[in-house]
């Protein structure tokens, strides 16, 4: 065992770390407010509190982390420079606190990083930040960057595996028993690589141990389920990327011990449910969430019945969502809610035939969201790519039945994964 791995394994979150780095990040962060939510209280029986960290500067809780490990650097350290890897939320935090430390940073980012929080991040560290576009996930960023960070001597600041990240992101705890006025239940915050939870678990262990601290990840990235699942840190083989601040190949080994022994459960949700939550938080709260951002409340359905008359904090932890993602953040959740569909549908070579589709088979509801077709004069049947959206997720079999009694039916194109990925 090297003298890192013991490091890693040894390591215990000390609250008088935590309350150190709160004073020393409160020359840049904001004392976000926890609100109650007249929505989601509503909606399931329970007072429901948001910890709104898409309020910072940065629009996210990462600067925290950030800021609390690069301040504590000595001057050499600081004007040799750093290097991190990030998916945006970090990446913001670190450009953010290189700006106001005057320290020179290089910042890999995924080249699949929208483009909004690239934006951000150049402008938040101005002339002090170097952004570098390379590989298609965090994980490729982060190898290359590590890389460069040796070769040019950088400190590199990693965004979840380091004692001073995890002490910055656990000030969140403190803050919010700071600021609840009754004792909490539950706690649900979001997990990519595990900093935020590691330091927010630790800190509820030791200050309110009653509550229930339950990780959000998601589905297509389940990376601290499947590590718990084995005992040790594993890497999965491909990830969903969608939700881009969390989608992450492998969590943090500091930080899997840390959740292995003070999380209470980790819960994987898919991500179209995530979409409708940043859809549902736009339309009834003018709230903008990313997609890590609006995980922790997309849990609350799979614990409708047990957080009824409960008190629950919800981190939401960022709001940095590119407005170009709309049409794909509408898409995803109305296929997660049953209500978008896409078949091959087998038209008759006859004129009239659309028109008997449109009056005979589709539902007084139903619509016509995506249509592509070509005619073919030496087949009786042309087939098209048809997308159908429906009022109500009830109406699916119908549907389908109608198409098959007058023979339009060709292929359902939702559990075609091969097929499907052309179309969404």
């Amino acid at each position: 065992m090297n003298e890192l791995t013991a490091e890693k394994e040894q390591y215990l979150l000390q609250l008088e770390a935590v309350r150190e780095a709160k004073k020393r990040i409160s020359k840049v962060t904001l004392l976000t407010p926890l609100v109650s939510s007249f929505t989601y209280s509503r909606k399931f029986n329970a007072n429901i509190f948001l910890k709104r960290e898409d309020l910072q500067q940065v629009r996210s809780y990462k600067i925290r982390g950030a800021y609390n490990k690069i301040s504590s650097l000595g001057e050499e350290q600081l004007k040799k420079g750093v290097i991190c890897a990030s998916a945006g939320n970090h990446a913001q935090g670190v450009a953010f606190a290189c700006n106001k430390l005057q320290a020179k940073g290089v910042i890999y980012m995924p080249v699949t990083t929208p483009k909004q929080k690239v934006e951000q991040t150049q402008m938040f560290g101005g002339e002090w930040v170097e952004v570098v576009l390379k590989g298609d996930t965090f994980d490729d960023s982060y190898k290359q960057a590590v890389v460069h960070g040796q070769e040019k001597s950088l400190v590199f600041i990693h965004p979840f595996e380091d004692p001073k990240v995890i002490e910055g992101q656990a000030t969140i705890g403190l803050e919010i028993l700071e600021q609840a006025e009754a004792p909490i239940d539950y706690i649900f915050a979001p997990l990519g690589g595990g900093g935020l939870l590691a330091g927010l678990s630790s800190v509820f262990k030791q200050l309110s141990p009653q509550t229930k601290v339950i990780g959000v990840e998601p589905e297509g990235a389940a990376s601290m389920t499947a590590a718990l699942r084995e005992g040790k840190v594993v890497e999965l083989q491909s990830i969903e990327r969608f939700v881009d601040g969390a989608a992450v190949q492998k969590v943090g080994s500091i930080n899997f011990e840390l959740c292995r022994e003070n999380l209470h459960q980790m819960l994987s949700v898919p991500e179209g449910k995530v979409c409708q939550t940043i859809l549902d938080l736009y339309n009834q709260d003018a709230i903008v969430a990313e997609p890590a951002g609006a995980m922790a409340l997309s849990a609350l359905d799979f614990f409708a019945e047990e957080i009824e008359g409960k008190n629950v904090v919800c981190i939401l932890s960022g709001g940095n969502n590119d407005i170009t993602r709309t049409a794909e953040i509408k898409e995803r959740a109305l296929l997660y809610s049953g209500l978008k569909h896409y078949f091959i549908v087998r038209f008759p070579q006859r004129a009239g035939a659309l028109k008997e589709f449109v009056e005979a088979v589709l539902g007084p509801d139903d619509d016509i969201t995506h249509f592509e077709y070509s005619k073919k004069h030496q087949r009786e049947n042309g087939p098209a790519v048809v997308g159908i959206e429906l009022k109500d997720a009830a109406d699916f079999d119908p549907l389908v039945r109608r198409m098959k009694d007058y023979n339009f039916y060709g292929q359902y194109l939702n559990n075609s994964p091969d097929l499907f990925q052309f179309l969404v």
